[in-house]
């Protein structure tokens, strides 16, 4: 999952500052950009484990759009953070899922053409997960 991250520029004195706000309260930094990337990643999959170890689902990504005129971010630098939540989801599961044949379809042609996805199995995982996000 592509996770934004926002990177306060530093200086020959001060870090790169890293806020990541899909996980509130976890926070990195950096003595170089490529230093404040590589730290706010292991900070994420810390946080992430943290919250597993919780039973939390891990939250879902923010859409990178929605963040860039936050005045709170005001002046700092976006990137994106790639993070494999699937470790942080516990043992997989085999089940035996009933669907309609149309929407079985649907689902196949949609993870076909969005390569994020990586099967149907995926798709099903994350649509789950959004819905956890919106009620939980």
């Amino acid at each position: 999952m592509l996770y934004p991250i926002a990177i306060e520029k530093g200086n020959d004195t001060e870090a790169f500052g890293v806020a990541i706000p899909d996980f509130p309260g976890c926070y990195s930094a950096g003595d170089s950009f490529e230093d404040a990337l590589v730290n706010a990643k292991e900070a994420m999959e810390l946080h992430l484990e943290a919250l597993a170890e919780a039973e939390e689902l891990p939250p879902l990504a923010s859409n990178i759009d929605d963040l860039f005129n936050s005045q709170e971010y005001a002046g700092w630098v976006w990137a994106m953070v790639d993070i494999d939540i699937e470790p942080y989801l516990g043992k997989a599961t085999k089940i035996n899922v009933t669907l309609p044949n149309l929407l079985t379809k649907k689902i196949d042609e949609w993870v076909k053409s969005h390569p994020e996805y990586k099967s149907r199995s995926h798709f099903l995982q994350m649509a789950a997960t959004h819905e956890f996000k919106q009620c939980c």
